[in-house]
């Protein structure tokens, strides 16, 4: 098969920084047998191509996305024709899918993994906070021919909005991520960390105040917070002020090899999300044989209670008690790791491109029928 996928960006030359960890275990395991083209809107500014994970990527950069990207596919069409047109991402990344696919007569996918059918508002989040946005969301839905979403919350979330869709959530590489058997608690101050860019969505304000309220239990524990601050130094104040600095270190980002370190290290991830699809760092940590405590959205949601503890969105004091109970508890700590763990090996990366494989190939045989 001859793949097109259409991405927001995750796809970097140098495969390290700015780049999405499951897309390219997915794009390497699809390039293995099929020839895949990947069109990326915007990861550098100037369009270019080049070659990662065995794919062609072909980076459209600024301008008028939409009708590039559409020129963009179709120029490589005329070349050999897609078997395949497939979104990873709803949004812009769907409605050019699509509108390529409707012109080419290809069969099209589109699949939801980000905030693309929430609108939170207050911080302005979203891909349906505009007419706009919600336009582009029902013609890029309804115009694929197969929708698939990463977790059961995003497709109760499309079933709400009168989408069928398909769960295939995005696996993480086991042999960049390789299992470790969950372990006991070592002594000293519980080890905890947190892996998400610094920014309203992740709500680290809510991770804060659970802090605050678990220092008080009289558990001592250190906190590890990674990822890229877009606050502008905002909640690593915010943290000072509190008084947390002296438990709590701001990582910045890290590289695949030098997070897993980070991870393995942990007693318990935490995540304070408002909204997640995955989020993807879970699966990551239950590989790594580590079990997360956090807000009941995507995946976390969806795995609790044996094998995650969710808890009410914007809720620090449910959180705290949360972390305060697993941490309190290591049998059902580990009890909670184990079950985890396997999750996250039986939907691994290879379980992904199996998954999406299967829907191509059905997809070719409709449109030849």
């Amino acid at each position: 098969m001859k793949l097109a996928l259409v991405v927001p960006g995750g796809v970097d030359r140098s495969g390290e920084v700015r780049v999405i960890p499951a897309l390219l275990a997915l794009i390497e395991r699809l390039s293995r047998v099929h020839e895949v083209h990947v069109f990326a809107l915007r990861q550098e500014a100037v369009a270019d191509r080049w070659q990662l994970a065995g794919a062609t990527i072909h980076n459209l950069g600024d301008g008028w996305i939409q009708s590039r990207g559409v020129a963009a596919i179709r120029a490589e069409h005329r070349r050999a024709s897609f078997s395949v047109l497939h979104a990873i991402f709803s949004g812009p990344c769907g409605l050019i899918a699509v509108a390529a696919a409707k012109l080419l007569r290809v069969p099209c996918m589109v699949h939801v993994t980000g905030g693309e059918l929430v609108a939170l508002r207050d911080i302005g989040y979203g891909g349906r906070l505009t007419w706009k946005g919600r336009l582009r969301e029902y013609l890029a839905l309804r115009g694929a021919d197969v929708v698939t979403a990463t977790s059961a919350p995003i497709v109760d979330l499309l079933q709400s909005l009168g989408v069928r869709a398909q769960r295939v959530p995005l696996g993480v590489d086991l042999r960049k991520w390789p299992p470790l058997a969950p372990r006991p608690r070592r002594a000293g101050p519980a080890r905890l960390v947190h892996v998400a860019s610094l920014n309203r969505v992740k709500d680290q304000t809510t991770l804060l105040h659970a802090l605050v309220h678990l220092a008080k239990t009289g558990i001592e524990f250190e906190m590890d917070i990674v990822g890229t601050d877009t606050l502008q130094g905002a909640m690593t104040e915010l943290f000072r002020e509190h008084g947390l600095e002296r438990c709590t270190r701001f990582r910045g980002f890290k590289t695949q090899r030098e997070l897993r370190p980070i991870v393995e290290s942990a007693d318990l991830l935490v995540m304070s999300s408002r909204h997640e699809a995955g989020p993807f760092v879970l699966i990551e940590a239950a590989a790594a044989g580590v079990p997360t405590v956090g807000t009941a959205v995507g995946h976390i949601v969806e795995w609790a209670p044996s094998a995650a503890l969710a808890v009410p969105v914007g809720n620090p004091e449910r959180l705290a008690d949360a972390i305060h109970t697993l941490l309190a508890d290591e049998a059902r700590r580990l009890c909670i790791a184990r079950a985890a763990q396997c999750r996250a090996l039986s939907e691994d990366a290879d379980y992904t491109a199996r998954t999406f494989e299967s829907l191509y190939q059905r997809l070719i045989a409709g449109a030849g029928g």
